[in-house]
């Protein structure tokens, strides 16, 4: 096999233990995806990797559940350095206006790697979120949502992010979408990585 493909297969290896890993609270394993300076970016969080394991723990803990489901993965290389975006799914069950539901969210993550000593590691996660959907647990029962703080949150994103918000979460109000500036300023900050700039 050639590098070009060794780095492929490592890339989509990586992505998948990301999400099985995190799920399943492998959080030893799960610490090993990252270079030490590593940061996640999401809906509900903003920081190191260090930092996204530690909530992470704390919110599992207190009976938060949110996992996640890949689909398709485009790798663009250059060198030492790769963006990965993978198509996923995010899910979370938790109560809403005294309702059980599920969100489900579509998006990708949009990842930035670098090798270093042979080894690839994950610099950055910057999930892409494009739309998403409320199900209550039991059809029978409905949540009453509160309208303009639902349309107070990105299209995307809107579900998961009242949903967030009622367990006492603080959203990051402009993550980017399938379209528009946020997504377009990410698409820009990848290139720059691929040629070379810094984050």
């Amino acid at each position: 096999m050639n590098q070009n493909l060794l780095d492929r297969l490592a890339l989509r290896d990586l992505v998948e233990n990301w999400v099985v890993w995190r799920d399943a609270c492998m959080w030893e394993r799960f610490r090993t995806v990252w270079h030490d300076e590593g940061r996640m970016m999401a809906t509900w969080f903003q920081g190191t990797a260090d930092e996204f394991i530690a909530i992470s723990k704390a919110g599992f803990e207190k009976g938060v559940r949110i996992l996640h489901f890949l689909g398709g993965c485009s790798i663009d290389l250059a060198g030492e350095r790769a963006i990965v975006t993978t198509k996923m799914t995010i899910s979370q069950r938790a109560p809403v206006e005294g309702v059980e539901c599920d969100v489900v969210c579509t998006g990708r993550f949009y990842d930035f790697w670098e090798k270093r000593d042979e080894k690839w590691g994950l610099v950055l996660r910057q999930p892409i979120y494009e739309k998403d959907r409320l199900d209550p647990v039991d059809p029978a029962q409905v949540p009453k949502l509160d309208r303009a703080l639902l349309e107070s949150f990105p299209v995307g994103y809107r579900h998961l992010a009242y949903l967030q918000t009622g367990i006492g979460y603080k959203v990051k109000p402009d993550m980017p979408g399938l379209t528009g500036p946020e997504v377009e300023a990410l698409y820009a900050k990848g290139a720059n990585w691929l040629a070379g700039g810094a984050l």
